[in-house]
């Protein structure tokens, strides 16, 4: 479990009000961060393989499991003594590609296979955002930005997995547009805090409707 706070000069959240982000991302956190919202961060353990498993078997889009995945989060941190009456931020991110789901690599050679397999083509990130209270959901949404990788090059992809190193291995992709990342790509459709992870612009606009940011 991860329990952190921001620092104390952010002020457009209400004091009087209690904003949880249920993951350990680092780059959600400093979105979050940077955008002037007060926050603080706890974690629970989720069996991220089981719904994709399941959702597998069901014949589930990526996105709805995306939505599962960001709800359990939440309703996971939600359930703990003490954040009841918070409200929390899950979030989750898929890839697919022309049908197959893709994950976090292991190792740099899983990151060399799947930038192989999606170079030249198209794929989509499945990011999702809810916000929980008491244990239920009480908003969602999915955004999927489509990104078209370019034909590069075996010596590119070389120079690209030597220089991100590990770095590689810490998003579903296995690239950080924030990064070197950015050179795999010929085109870019969608928003970039959703590319990233987590779609700032419909996540503010409900916590404003929930009278949670200063209008």
């Amino acid at each position: 479990m991860i329990d952190s706070s921001t620092d104390e000069d952010e002020v457009l959240t209400p004091s009087c009000f209690s904003l949880v982000l249920a993951s350990g991302s680092t780059i959600r956190q400093t979105l979050l961060r940077n955008s002037g919202v007060a926050f603080t961060v706890r974690t629970q353990p989720v069996d991220e393989s089981l719904y994709k498993k399941e959702g597998r078997q069901a014949g589930d889009s990526a996105a709805s499991v995306a939505l599962r995945l960001a709800a359990a989060k939440a309703q996971a941190v939600s359930r703990e003594a003490g954040q009841r009456d918070a409200l929390i931020i899950g979030a989750d991110q898929m890839l697919s590609c022309e049908g197959d789901w893709f994950d976090k690599p292991a190792s740099s050679l899983s990151a060399r296979a799947q930038l192989s397999h999606l170079k030249g083509k198209s794929h989509f990130l499945h990011s999702a955002v809810v916000l929980c209270r008491r244990g239920e959901v009480v908003w969602s949404h999915v955004e999927e930005p489509r990104l078209e990788m370019r034909d590069f090059s075996d010596a590119f992809l070389d120079a690209y997995l030597e220089t991100e190193g590990e770095a590689c291995l810490t998003s579903v992709g296995a690239y950080r547009l924030e990064g070197p990342g950015i050179q795999l790509f010929s085109r870019i459709e969608g928003d970039y805090s959703a590319i990233l992870g987590l779609p700032l612009l419909p996540l503010f606009a409900a916590l404003r409707s929930l009278g949670m940011l200063v209008g």
